[in-house]
């Protein structure tokens, strides 16, 4: 059992708070089929990075902006399976709305429309694509998220699934909660997560007058805790033993 005391908490959207996997998969297999691309590859790539970013990267003379709205349309329409991943919504109902936000590589439009989808609550504060000009991994991100709480970097924590989320916390000077949805454990901690637990089922907080205090149970193997003002390359030494 773990116990880390912070001011606010930063969540992930997709593969975090929402199982939109499988329909991002769908939408950018077929995109990817469309434009003679390994679909495997290119999933891999689109996850937890603004769209247009991989647009960019995987076909440079194309016009990035129209392929970004045909892939925006086509991630609107599918909400198939879409739900709230496990302890989600047991986690969200006991922070207070001025201690946590959702910082998102989709679209406002998208990501409010998935979160009604899967049953959750839109958070009072709220960084997407929409409010950004370099998406994850570059910190800015989770700088405007802070920013948003009002807290210092170093005393809030993130909630990721991808690697380029990870570096994006970590870089903007949070503690990072990696979740094992999405990628491996070796991605998770060369990306630079303190801890890595399998979903938000081993989270639980009390909120407390002067901050909140995050629990972390059920054995889960935790990277240390590196901290923010030690190391901003996103590079843990070790992972610990499973704690019980």
């Amino acid at each position: 059992m773990t116990r880390i005391a912070c001011q606010g908490i930063l969540f992930d959207l997709d593969g975090v708070l929402v199982d939109s996997t499988p329909a991002v998969a769908r939408v950018w297999a077929a995109w990817a089929r469309e434009h003679g691309l390994d679909p495997e590859e290119t999933v891999r790539r689109a996850h937890g990075r603004p769209s247009i970013a991989t647009i960019r990267e995987l076909l440079p003379e194309a016009d990035a902006e129209e392929e970004d709205a045909k892939v925006e349309h086509a991630e609107m329409e599918d909400m198939d399976g879409m739900v709230a991943l496990p302890g989600a919504v047991e986690l969200l109902s006991v922070l207070p709305e001025d201690r946590w936000g959702v910082v998102t590589s989709g679209t406002r439009t998208l990501a409010t429309k998935r979160l009604h989808h899967a049953g959750l609550p839109v958070p009072k504060h709220f960084v997407t694509a929409s409010d950004i000009r370099l998406g994850k991994p570059d910190p800015e991100p989770y700088l405007l998220g802070v920013e948003n709480l009002e807290f210092a970097a170093a005393d809030c924590v993130v909630v990721e699934d991808a690697p380029a989320g990870v570096r994006s916390g970590r870089a903007a000077g949070a503690r990072v909660i990696a979740v094992r949805t999405t990628a491996k454990d070796e991605e998770l901690k060369k990306a630079g997560a303190n801890w890595i637990v399998d979903d938000l089922c081993a989270v639980s907080a009390v909120v407390h007058e002067d901050g909140l205090e995050l629990t972390l149970n059920g054995g889960q193997e935790l990277a240390p805790e590196i901290g923010a003002a030690e190391r901003t390359d996103a590079q843990p030494d070790a992972v610990g033993e499973p704690q019980g």
